[in-house]
């Protein structure tokens, strides 16, 4: 049986949108800072929503905003989750929202998805390609654009160390995805890290790198969310 022929992968998703946004410093949490008239997170979701054989969604939120059907909670305002769609609050650093994230995915799932919300315009594609590594038998599984710019290690008086061979080098992003049991033990591991995959490695697994996308970049800076506009308003030109 080719892997075309095999049974489709059940896919649980977890939506990372617990991050302050200090660097965005638009007095709100990143993931609910507006592009246009919704806010970021409201643009993962509905990628996500668009995804074959989801059956299980979890946004992590911020602490003290995890209810959205808190109307007096202004935040809530333009994100429509599908349904079904669970929300849970976030821990102080990305690994413990993401452990919140997990515990509340369905166990049914065969493989999940972290996603950050700031990667707010991800294509659809870029899920697709995801899971169909992790169908075509990979641990776990992860988008990343090759680097044009020369890489240079440093030491701590910031003299160069070295010039790694850019040909081998990826910039990452999300969704990352991974066989759920494998991305379960690497979360019990009690190791901090700033990618999923930098985990999983570290439990002995090996992850491989799918073409990304750069419209997958995250939205940190305010240069990062006009950028956002300015692609949205060329996509909707190209549409028209």
């Amino acid at each position: 049986m080719t892997d075309a022929d095999a049974a489709p992968c059940s896919v649980g998703v977890v939506v990372v949108a617990a991050g302050s946004g200090s660097r965005l410093g638009a007095g709100r949490p990143k993931a609910f800072v507006r592009l246009r008239d919704r806010p970021l997170l409201a643009y993962a979701v509905a990628t996500v929503a668009r995804l074959p054989h989801v059956v299980s969604l979890v946004v992590v939120a911020p602490e003290g905003h995890a209810d959205p059907l808190d109307r007096a909670d202004p935040l809530w305002a333009g994100i429509t989750l599908p349904e079904g769609a669970v929300v849970v609050a976030g821990g102080a650093e990305r690994t413990d929202s993401v452990a919140a994230g997990l515990a509340a995915i369905d166990p049914g799932c065969d493989v999940v998805l972290v996603h950050d919300a700031a990667r707010c315009l991800t294509p659809l594609g870029v899920f697709e390609r995801v899971v169909a590594a992790l169908q075509g038998g990979a641990t776990g599984a992860v988008p990343g654009l090759p680097l044009v710019d020369t890489v240079k290690t440093v030491d701590a008086q910031g003299r160069i160390t070295g010039t790694p061979d850019r040909a081998l080098l990826r910039a990452v992003q999300t969704p990352q995805g991974f066989e759920r049991e494998a991305l379960l033990t690497a979360y019990g591991s009690g190791l901090q890290a700033t990618d999923d995959a930098a985990l999983v490695e570290r439990c002995g697994h090996p992850v491989v790198v799918v073409e990304g996308d750069p419209l997958a970049f995250k939205v940190t800076t305010p240069d990062d969310l006009a950028r956002a506009e300015l692609l949205l308003d060329r996509t909707a030109t190209l549409r028209a």
